[in-house]
């Protein structure tokens, strides 16, 4: 009960985390996990772990806003979940079976690498839509919103997609990142899909893959309770606050604070890795 008492402080960093998570849709993970390592003191695996179960809270009740705003293609949920769900679970057992000290270095090479993708993402807002890739069938999507918005789009060639959602997804079972950060990238460059949708999207897709990954890590390990009993109630208070601030902050100047976040992250964790 005193090493619970002692992380108070996790809570109201939670909420931070789930508040800038889900409203810029990122991976909450991607600071939880980084956090769980270097300053609880979790072992590589255990942190991660922890990460997904705080992640998989907060994008739970992000979702269920995002369902009342009515803004989720589910058409591409379908079909990406198809790709990002084994490939999840995969990346899960691989991490408990991963050296500890080699799994935080990969954990900081993927996070470096995360983070030039949300940087270059940020640098294509202003840039006109380059040449779309649809489907030979042409089929386009209408999302209604509840206020009454209206998103008509392309159908994307959704082969490429669902090579990358599998790519996401093992990235989240392997070290609690990744899906949301490549699926919201392709979905608003590739496919060029509004940038809300794209991320109430991607925030439904991680969600639901999240929870199949955070089970497997749960059956190969102790989950660290006396962490995540902060962390989860932060992450529900950040869940009701992120996606009413969708939109509020510019996208591209949120995306890059992010991005040099995550690569100076990415080199502490490497370092910290290094000269332990």
């Amino acid at each position: 009960m005193a090493e619970a008492l002692e992380i108070w402080w996790v809570l109201p960093v939670s909420v931070c985390v789930a508040t800038v998570a889900l409203s810029s849709g990122v991976s909450g993970a991607l600071f939880f996990s980084p956090l769980f390592l270097l300053a609880v003191g979790l072992k590589p695996a255990e942190a991660i772990g922890a990460g997904l179960v705080t992640e998989l809270f907060g994008t739970s009740f992000g979702t269920i806003n995002y369902m009342r705003q009515r803004v989720i293609d589910f058409r591409t949920v379908r079909v990406l979940l198809l790709a990002s769900l084994p490939m999840a679970v995969a990346g899960a057992f691989l991490a408990h079976r991963i050296e500890p000290g080699i799994l935080q270095i990969v954990f900081g090479t993927a996070l470096i690498a995360l983070a030039a993708i949300v940087i270059y993402h940020s640098t294509q807002k202003d840039k006109p839509p380059g040449t779309r890739v649809v489907d030979q069938a042409k089929k386009t999507t209408t999302i209604r919103a509840r206020d009454g918005e209206v998103y008509t789009y392309k159908v994307c060639n959704r082969s490429i997609g669902i090579s990358l959602a599998g790519l996401g997804g093992f990235l989240t079972g392997l070290m609690s990142a990744g899906l949301p950060e490549i699926t919201t990238t392709q979905l608003m460059l590739r496919c060029h899909l509004p940038p809300r949708v794209a991320v109430a999207t991607a925030i439904f897709i991680l969600t639901v893959t999240a929870f199949l990954a955070a089970a497997v890590h749960a059956l190969a390990a102790q989950p660290a309770w006396h962490v995540v009993m902060w962390s989860i109630p932060g992450v529900i208070i950040g869940a009701q606050i992120g996606p009413r601030l969708a939109g509020k902050v510019p996208a591209h100047v949120a995306e890059r604070v992010l991005g040099t976040l995550f690569l100076a992250i990415g080199i502490v964790i490497i370092t910290v890795r290094t000269f332990d």
